[in-house]
């Protein structure tokens, strides 16, 4: 109570100090700063208020483009709607899927890799380490890459998305500079011990390691689920296995070519019109709910990520 009292005595007091005291050109630059801030939070929340609004308010308004800041007969059923198209549910079916299979398999190969090349007892330990990172900065290329996935019987195939990406050499890199960072008395104690070095991996190392795995875990996540080019390339004769990315482009596409079609004068049906109209509607729609999870995800992992990021780029 007394280390309180004093606390805040000297809080009560700083501002009378004059090495406390702000200028004017302080309070200008206060105001300025909060402002420049506020009006950039601003700018990147509007796109996601403006999607939002326009899959809440009446589908006639939207197709004509006057919802732009007030939502106008609000309703739901465009969400409820989404459950009843059945390439859209099975294609969220796939990218969850993939997102945390593919997520779960990237941070346990880049734990444990990260924590083999720390090891100085590890057989050649330096070359794999390099053959991993090599594969950062050189790239065969689409058309190559297309033709190795094609060989290995990758294409058409859920496990396209997940075998590519379990081996991650930034994330490997993250772990590793991560690992080098904890105090070695700790290994070296449960070696003494006589724990091998599995035990210590799985009950020293993980454990420790908990920042910048969820930070790593992250960029899988986000990767994984925005994910739509390997989509659009392997998985040309499988339908079923399109991610939610890939059909929003698909719509996309779809109401891009409508609307092309009658600005150039040519002739549209009713039916094609009624379906541009709520082509548009649904694209709004699928592109909220493919940003709703990183949405409702990101804040709860943001400690870690700052965390991990920091601790882990101390030392390459």
């Amino acid at each position: 109570m007394k280390n309180a009292a004093n606390a805040k005595h000297i809080r009560k007091h700083a501002g009378d100090s004059p090495m406390y005291r702000l200028t004017v050109g302080d309070h200008v630059f206060n105001v300025i700063n909060i402002l420049f801030f506020t009006i950039f939070t601003l700018a990147c929340l509007f796109p996601f208020y403006y999607l939002f609004i326009n899959t809440i308010s009446d589908n006639d308004l939207v197709s004509r483009g006057v919802i732009n800041f007030i939502p106008r007969g609000i309703h739901l059923s465009n969400y409820l709607s989404l459950l009843n198209v059945g390439d859209l549910s099975t294609s969220l079916i796939v990218t969850a899927a993939r997102t945390f299979l593919g997520t779960l398999l990237m941070v346990a190969a880049s734990a444990l890799i990260g924590y083999l090349v720390t090891q100085k007892e590890m057989w050649g330990r330096s070359f794999w380490y390099r053959f991993i990172l090599i594969t950062m900065y050189f790239n065969a290329g689409t058309i190559p890459w297309f033709m190795n996935m094609r060989m290995l019987g990758l294409t058409n195939t859920f496990w396209a998305y997940i075998i590519p990406s379990i081996v991650a050499p930034y994330n490997i890199i993250l772990v590793k500079t991560y690992i080098e960072s904890i105090p070695a008395a700790l290994e070296e104690s449960a070696k003494i011990d006589g724990a091998p070095y599995l035990t210590i991996f799985r009950k020293i190392i993980l454990p420790l390691c908990k920042p910048i795995l969820a930070t790593i875990a992250i960029f899988g996540a986000v990767g994984n689920w925005n994910s739509f080019t390997d989509s659009l390339i392997l998985m040309q004769s499988e339908p079923k296995l399109y991610t939610l990315q890939h059909r929003l482009y698909i719509y996309l596409n779809q109401a891009s070519n409508l609307a092309a079609l009658m600005q150039s004068g040519g002739q549209v049906s009713e039916a094609a019109l009624k379906s541009a109209m709520s082509g548009k509607v649904i694209k709004y729609t699928i592109a909220m709910v493919t940003v709703i999870p990183i949405l409702c995800v990101y804040p709860f992992m943001q400690r870690y990520f700052e965390k991990g990021i920091m601790l882990g780029a101390v030392k390459g």
